[in-house]
Order: C-alpha cells, then structure tokens, then sequence
C-alpha cells in the first residue's frame, strides 16, 4: 500500500504528497540537528543571540521568503515549504558556525570560576582540559 492512499483517493493529491515527502524529510533532519545547536549555544550563554538568530533567520527571511515564492509568485505549497526551510537551513548554519568558533578553554575556565563562586570545589566536578 502506497501511504498516501490511507488518507486520500485523489490522485492530484497523491501526486502533491510524493512531491512533498522529500522537504518532509529534510526538514525531519534540520528540525533535529538545529535544536541540538541552539541547546549547545545557550548552554554558552548566547541565549540572546540564540533567539535573535531564530527571529532573523525564520520570521524574517524565511517566512516572508516562502510567502513571496508561493503567493506573490504563485509557485505553490511546494515553495513556501521551500522559504520556510531555508530560512530554518540559515539558522542551523549560523548556529553550526557559532558553536564550530566557541574557544572551549574559555568557556570551561568559565564554568570553573563559577563553580568556585557557587562555593564548589571545581576540582571535584570539572576535570581540566
């Protein structure tokens, strides 16, 4: 049984389905990798960074972009899927490059002052690169 006949006899929308399922996928994938990135980065204290980079790279390149491609231009679904994917594919890669150019040193000598501060012995909890 083919999946899309489980919810549709049409076959305009088979055919949309089967056109659709590979920006399924992609952005199955970018959806798990970016959470990770943006988790990674506000652990490092970016968090308004993080969210302005989320706004930017979604709401504003990304929706608007798919609104254009799909109404003004009247390309269709399969390109609003298309600009609110790349503005999601922009915020991974942004994220990616600001977790690839975190000085780790630093932001472990951070952790260990505040873990002093906190009245901790950082030597228990933090083994030193």
């Amino acid at each position: 049984m083919q999946y899309p006949s489980a919810f549709t006899s049409s076959t305009d929308v088979k055919k949309l389905v089967y056109e659709l399922t590979p920006l399924l996928a992609t952005s199955i994938v970018i959806n798990n990798v970016q959470p990770v990135l943006s988790g990674v980065a506000i652990g490092a204290g970016w968090q308004a960074l993080v969210a302005y980079v989320n706004v930017g790279c979604y709401y504003i390149f990304g929706v608007p972009l798919g609104l254009i491609l799909g109404y003004k231009l009247d390309l269709g679904v399969k390109d609003i899927w298309y600009g609110m994917l790349s503005g999601t594919v922009l915020r991974t890669l942004i994220l990616f490059w600001m977790i690839y150019k975190i000085n780790w040193n630093e932001e472990l000598s951070i952790a260990v002052d505040r873990i002093r501060q906190w009245g901790g012995h950082s030597k228990d909890h933090v083994r030193h690169a």
